[in-house]
């Protein structure tokens, strides 16, 4: 029976750093050790006014291409991109990115729209198309400037969210088989993470910029997370989603060897591995110089844990946020 595999991973960050130093000149109220201390967080990337997530992607994708000889760009037959930043509402930015790879044209490409489960959401889609005998190495890319969604006044905001890309191929063979998912859908919780203005229901800014009693800034025109729904969802949903993903890949958690959670922020995940009851040496961080760059922590994520040798055995990965959606899989080494 035909398998699919993660058969290489990159990344790419925009040159622009920002450390909590940085911030606390903007926010005195603040301290950096009070954002590393609570968030993990002592810098991230942010991308300049010109760059975008296509240009974060092609050049996660160059990495990929660069930092593995033996993947030749004329194999790729399909590329996905997972991104809520995209250059223009149209065309899309997949098949942008495709001419700028110079990959060629008789090949599909598209672009979907998920944040922080995009990844393992993007690894679905790549081994359907794999399994389905549609395509043989997939070019999957997540890419995301939040940044560019976000008010500068906001404190809160800004000290989680880095901007970057990833760069993933899936093929019939490689690194990782990519084994059963848990994909989950809960769009009443829409409003808690969102930017509401822009798109087709409220195409034009509002301007209704107000300050909470915290002084962050809450508006229509720019990202709104309700932190306190969010952590309330993600400690509901995270949960029943590992078990999930352990019962259908026929599993006990005691047979994990790595969990890769999505990189929220060092609290949240914290509080996850103790409620989940996984042990500190089998749970991954990867946040403290890049942020959460939303799609992208995953694989960024197994990037650095591939480099650490600690990518062995059975992996569970497991995204969850804005939508909200989860979703999870088990990687074998």
């Amino acid at each position: 029976m035909m398998k699919a595999y993660i058969k290489a991973i990159s990344y790419a960050l925009p040159e622009k750093v920002i450390t909590n130093d940085d911030l606390v000149q903007d926010f005195p109220e603040w301290t950096a050790e009070k954002v590393a201390d609570k968030l993990g967080v002592k810098q991230r990337h942010v991308v300049s006014e010109t760059e975008t997530a296509t240009d974060l992607a092609t050049q996660a994708a160059e990495n990929l291409f660069k930092d593995n000889s033996d993947i030749r760009r004329e194999t790729i037959d399909f590329v996905l991109l997972c991104t809520q930043s995209p250059d223009y509402f149209l065309p899309t930015s997949a098949c942008i990115i495709q001419h700028r790879l110079g990959l060629s044209t008789l090949i599909g490409a598209l672009d979907f729209n998920m944040g922080c489960s995009g990844f393992v959401y993007g690894l679905s889609l790549a081994k359907g198309l794999v399994l389905g005998g549609i395509a043989k190495n997939v070019l999957l890319l997540t890419s995301e400037t939040y940044n560019k969604h976000i008010h500068p006044k906001d404190k809160s905001n800004r000290t989680i969210f880095g901007d970057a890309a990833a760069a993933c191929l899936i093929s019939t063979d490689g690194l990782a088989e990519i084994g059963n998912f848990s994909l989950g859908t809960d769009g009443s919780g829409a409003d808690n993470l969102i930017v509401k203005t822009g798109a087709m229901r409220y195409k034009e800014k509002v301007n209704d910029l107000n300050f909470d009693e915290n002084n962050n800034p809450i508006s229509s025109d720019y990202l709104h997370m309700n932190g306190s729904e969010i952590l309330s969802f993600t400690l509901e949903a995270v949960p029943l989603l590992v078990a999930d993903t352990l019962q259908k890949n026929s599993m006990q958690q005691v047979n994990v060897d790595l969990f890769v959670f999505h990189q929220a922020n060092k609290y949240i995940l914290n509080f996850l591995r103790k409620k989940i009851k996984i042990e500190e040496e089998k749970f991954y961080y990867y946040i403290e110089n890049v942020g959460n760059t939303v799609s992208s922590t995953i694989p960024i994520a197994l990037y650095e844990a591939k480099k650490e040798n600690k990518l062995k055995g059975n992996i569970l990965l497991a995204g969850f946020g804005v939508g909200y959606s989860w979703g999870g899989v088990i990687l074998k080494i």
